[in-house]
């Protein structure tokens, strides 16, 4: 699958409208009752992109990245400026923000991760795309050096120790991060005068596996 390591522009970004989204399948039963499951371990965001344009040059900066991808060819990074960090909104990242594992004494590699809690349950969203220079990493609250200590691949949200962690030892950490997603259309349709009467582009943009 093609991915351009490559983040769609923020400005345009902070004014679109999107989210997550399940599949669920539901079976109503002859009883009345319901029978419900689904096929998706992870959800899936949405976005439109058009509705965060509000000059002609901005238009022109979507139609310029929309042909660099080859419309829905090539996945790209998107920030989510709802849900962008490893934090709470209003709070700055800490190394010690999400709970990645434990160590054994032999291994290395731990999967970014941010859980969303809510009445005793929880769901682990695993996180592929952190921000290049705002990954924090602790081991039992204790911040380790960067380089010296571990390495972060940006492009797939593995952490890898230099050292493995000991046994019992709490790995944690901060980041920002992007969305991979890609559009979800080969055409962008819009008029000049169109444009500056209000109108907006439908520019939809889904999340993809990587």
């Amino acid at each position: 699958m093609g991915f351009h390591e490559v983040r769609f522009p923020a400005a345009i970004s902070f004014g679109s409208i999107g989210g997550p989204e399940r599949k669920t399948e539901i079976v109503s039963l002859a009883n009345g009752f319901e029978e419900r499951n689904t096929p998706w371990a992870h959800s899936r965001r949405r976005y439109d992109a058009g509705l965060g344009l509000q000059t002609l040059d901005e238009l022109e900066e979507l139609i310029s990245f929309f042909e660099a991808r080859r419309g829905q060819l090539y996945g790209f990074r998107w920030k989510d400026w709802t849900d962008y960090k490893s934090s709470r909104p209003s709070d700055p990242v800490d190394p010690t923000d999400q709970a990645l594992g434990t160590g054994n004494g032999a291994k290395t590699q731990f999967q970014l991760v941010k859980v969303y809690s809510s009445g005793g349950e929880s769901y682990s969203r695993p996180i592929s795309k952190p921000v290049e220079g705002t990954v924090r990493v602790a081991l039992d609250g204790v911040e380790l050096m960067q380089g010296l200590d571990w390495a972060i691949d940006t492009q797939s949200g593995t952490l890898a120790f230099v050292r493995p962690p000991g046994d019992g030892n709490t790995v944690t950490a901060g980041f920002e991060f992007d969305v991979p997603v890609r559009f979800d259309t080969d055409a962008v349709r819009i008029s000049a005068v169109g444009f500056d009467g209000g109108e907006v582009p439908d520019v939809p943009v889904v999340e993809v596996r990587v």
